[in-house]
């Protein structure tokens, strides 16, 4: 087997995109008593192996998301990525779309940590949770994640990143507004752009 996290290929029962849920939502659906609920018709209208073109400018203008990976023992680890702001204030994407299947966003200076980007280092999974609280509307996106070392490659659009993560989607799903609170931002002040 290859050490690429994102050479790999997915396991045996895991393929979201097939109409199916895997082993372990199996058996809770089963224990839970919602066993058939989930057919292929009920999974495919929910996920889809694809970014609809429409959600572009929604995921691409919001403030903020978080994302979820893992070390290669399985163990994870949730993190906050917020957009950055040009010398006058005005925010960059949060992240680009380059097509249905791809997308990209920045890394910019933090703690010198690393715990993302060092678990897509051995696991290339990746999954994204786009929440608007003004609109009280969210998405998910999960699929593999590869980081592009070269800070030239999109300093166009990002130009305080010191790297980014490529996304190659594998499925993309939308929830209920349930038990999402309405919450509206607050325009940051000029020390609000600045790191601690």
């Amino acid at each position: 087997m290859s050490d690429d996290p994102n050479s790999r290929k997915t396991e045996p029962g895991m393929d979201r995109n097939k109409g199916s849920a895997h082993e372990g939502e199996r058996a809770a659906h089963k224990r839970f008593g919602v066993e058939g609920f989930w057919d292929a018709h009920n999974f495919d209208a929910m996920f889809h192996a694809s970014i609809p073109a429409g959600m572009a400018p929604f995921l691409e203008a919001l403030p903020f998301f978080f994302i979820a990976t893992a070390n290669s023992r399985g163990e994870c680890d949730c993190s906050f990525k917020g957009r950055e702001h040009d010398a006058s204030g005005r925010p960059y994407a949060l992240v680009k779309l380059l097509d249905s299947k791809t997308l990209i966003f920045p890394d910019y200076r933090g703690n010198k940590f690393f715990n993302s980007l060092g678990n897509m280092l051995v696991n290339g999974h990746i999954g994204m949770l786009f929440i608007d609280f003004e609109s009280r509307l969210r998405v998910r996106i999960n699929g593999r994640a590869t980081l592009i070392e070269d800070r030239h490659a999109y300093a166009e659009l990002w130009p305080p990143a010191q790297r980014y993560v490529q996304v190659d989607a594998e499925q993309f799903y939308g929830n209920c507004r349930a038990r999402i609170p309405r919450m509206k931002l607050v325009t940051p002040t000029d020390s609000e752009f600045q790191d601690e």
